[in-house]
């Protein structure tokens, strides 16, 4: 849906942002609603519903889901529009704003984490879904009080269908030789989605020939444009990387799950007057998240730049690179530290209890959950920027959604890595049970899986630096990567 949402539209990325403020606002409400109708309290979280409440209930999920969809395709790439790419300190700034929308967005997670599960526990299902509606229309309202101060481009036409186009045309002269460059079909700069003409590179030449003036059609399925042409390719030279950053953050996933699975069997701890639990702690990480972003704006980056010369500190790709990197230790150091939670629990004889908290405090996850927070900061950050900034201004929202996508698939592949472990190390004759098996944590062998995944982690973030070592950007990427 997201990769949908990003190449569907012909509304400007602005009109994008405030239809999801409105579809999430609506999905609220419509929650509220179900929750009205079953009168759901803190200690109601059995209910079944059926039939009207039921279909209620599907159209808030599906609704906050659109609205999610118009949110990560659009809002990113909006919020860089308002850069100049030929400005070397608006470049600058540009990459900056990543920071700062992850830091802002990161702090909404916390308030969501504190304030919305405090009301849900505390009063209602009703009065916390009516709280997020009530804050989506504050959005809307804070988006309209800047529309005259923004600048929207808007596209005309699918940057997906320009794709296909290329490919198309490219088949149908298959047979012609190789155009010289002069050869090529340069089309009309008024033509162009928003005014970017791309020049012309000299790999994938195959598509080359989609820009060949062949007989006398103008059919944009037979003739396309160097800037079409070149739109193909950026997104060719990023499907390696695409597809070995969908392997390689896939442990991402399998750490944040079971890291709280872990958490749930462990001693609160308290801070003052405040106890940590297991959902408070997920807050805790997201807080530190907020502090390294500052700090990674702020001196990491001022710091790399006058060692490397870069406006940036250091480049897109090595930035997803360093947190990929940390990956394999992270999963190393959840794997230590389960195999010492499950050593306490067979010392204490609580194997084979699952409610009873274990005499370990929860701070001994802080070690992962910090690798964790340094990984989200140069990984995740720099995946969203990089996949925004290579795309051509006609295809931004696209390149959000193929951020998404990564995040998605290696959520999704997650899953099917833990039930092919599930059923790989489960005895054939079921005298034995797997590795991931019940709901007993005590039970199971997470420790053994973490080893496991730390393996795959290390293959798949070798992967990505042998391909993020052959990619070739965009252009030079000197309004970015200039020597200051």
């Amino acid at each position: 849906m997201i990769l949908w949402i990003g190449r569907m539209s012909p509304l400007g990325k602005q009109d994008m942002v405030e239809q999801e403020l409105c579809c999430s606002s609506t999905g609220q409400g419509l929650l509220a609603l179900h929750a009205h109708y079953l009168s759901l309290s803190p200690l109601e979280l059995k209910v079944e519903s059926h039939g009207f409440n039921s279909s209620i209930l599907y159209m808030g999920l599906y609704t906050l889901a659109l609205g999610e969809a118009f949110f990560r395709a659009n809002l990113p790439p909006f919020g860089a529009d308002q850069f100049d790419d030929n400005d070397i300190l608006s470049s600058r700034n540009k990459s900056s704003y990543f920071n700062w929308l992850s830091f802002i967005c990161t702090g909404g997670s916390i308030i969501g984490l504190i304030f919305i599960v405090w009301i849900e526990n505390n009063r209602s299902w009703v009065e916390g879904f009516v709280v997020s509606a009530n804050l989506m229309v504050l959005g809307i309202l804070v988006l309209i009080s800047g529309f005259k101060f923004y600048r929207n481009q808007i596209p005309s036409g699918s940057p997906l269908t320009r794709i296909m186009q290329v490919f198309v045309a490219a088949f149908r002269k298959r047979d012609l030789p190789l155009p010289q460059i002069g050869e090529l079909h340069q089309g009309n700069s008024n033509e162009e989605m928003v005014g970017e003409e791309l020049e012309h590179t000299m790999d994938f030449r195959f598509l080359d020939k989609a820009a060949i003036s062949y007989g006398i059609t103008s059919s944009k399925w037979s003739l396309c444009t160097v800037t079409q042409v070149e739109e193909a390719k950026i997104v060719l030279r990023m499907l390696p990387i695409f597809i070995s950053t969908v392997f390689a953050y896939t442990p991402m996933h399998l750490l944040a799950t079971f890291g709280l699975l872990q958490a749930n069997t462990m001693r609160t701890t308290r801070l003052g007057t405040f106890t940590i639990s297991p959902v408070s702690l997920i807050a805790i990480p997201y807080a530190l998240q907020m502090v390294f972003i500052v700090v990674y704006d702020r001196l990491f980056v001022r710091l790399t730049k006058r060692i490397t010369g870069y406006q940036t500190g250091i480049t897109q790709l090595q930035r997803v690179g360093v947190g990929l990197m940390l990956l394999p230790l992270t999963m190393c150091i959840a794997a230590i530290i389960e195999r010492e939670r499950k050593r306490i629990a067979e010392e204490y004889d609580l194997i084979d209890s699952i409610n009873t908290h274990l005499p370990m405090s929860i701070t001994w996850l802080g070690p992962q959950y910090f690798g964790m927070v340094v990984i989200g900061v140069f990984t995740y950050i720099g995946l969203l920027e990089f996949f925004n900034s290579e795309t051509s201004r006609g295809m931004k929202s696209m390149g959000s959604a193929m951020f998404s996508c990564v995040i998605g698939l290696s959520s999704l592949l997650s899953s099917v890595v833990v039930n092919v472990v599930k059923n790989a190390s489960r005895d054939e004759d079921g005298g034995r049970n797997g590795w991931m098996e019940g709901n007993n944590l005590n039970k199971s062998y997470l420790d053994r899986f973490y080893w496991l995944v730390s393996v795959f982690s290390l293959v798949g973030s070798l992967s990505y630096l042998f391909w993020a070592h052959k990619y070739v950007y965009k252009r030079s990427r000197l309004t970015i990567f200039q020597n200051s």
